[in-house]
């Protein structure tokens, strides 16, 4: 066992939640915590709220080991827990640190991973495609057998694929997947949230 897997290790996550599902966030973190309350070499946890307005939450746990901890973090436990806030909770940053004092001394050890958002799932992502493909399609077709009414299929679609390509990618599809951005992720549409 080397020296940094025999002392204590703190994990810091902080995740994103709408400030509408506070309470459902609050108990989410304390199911979390009463669940790693339950592995060897648990130590302490503890959260804090977000300012009003604010949508961070942060949870700091640690545990006697990165074994012991590692024993917590790939356990069927803590895949259900965090299976469970789908849709309600953003993952946003981990940081790990060893060390005796943990958090409050510099750390022997340190890493910090920032989190991806995770892809939408597939049929979101092509109804997104869709919502633009099909009226820029449609327009395309129209002006083209308008005006390219002479030249045969294959060139007629070559030539509308080769301009309607970079519109897709660099002018459609970026500007209607801001606009779906919260669809896509699972999150309340922006003009609700305004309200509250």
């Amino acid at each position: 066992m080397s020296s940094s897997d025999a002392v204590p290790v703190t994990v810091a996550i902080t995740r994103r939640a709408d400030p509408s599902h506070a309470r459902e966030m609050i108990a989410w973190m304390r199911a979390g915590t009463t669940l790693a309350e339950e592995f060897p070499g648990f130590l302490g946890a503890g959260w804090v709220r977000p300012g009003p307005g604010s949508t961070e939450w942060h949870m700091l746990y640690r545990f006697a080991d990165a074994a012991a901890l590692a024993g917590w973090e790939r356990s069927a436990q803590r895949q259900w827990w965090l299976s469970s806030a789908q849709g309600i909770v953003e993952h946003a940053r981990t940081e790990r640190r060893t060390g005796i004092e943990g958090w409050f001394d510099p750390p022997q050890e340190q890493s910090v991973e920032e989190a991806r958002p995770a892809a939408p799932p597939r049929w979101k992502q092509a109804v997104t495609i869709w919502l633009v493909f099909f009226p820029l399609s449609l327009l395309a077709n129209a002006v083209a057998s308008r005006v390219l009414a002479g030249v045969s299929l294959v060139s007629r679609t070559l030539l509308i694929t080769l301009c309607l390509t970079p519109i897709m990618t660099y002018l459609l599809l970026p500007w209607i997947t801001r606009r779906l951005e919260w669809w896509l992720h699972g999150r309340p549409a922006p003009w609700r949230t305004a309200r509250r």
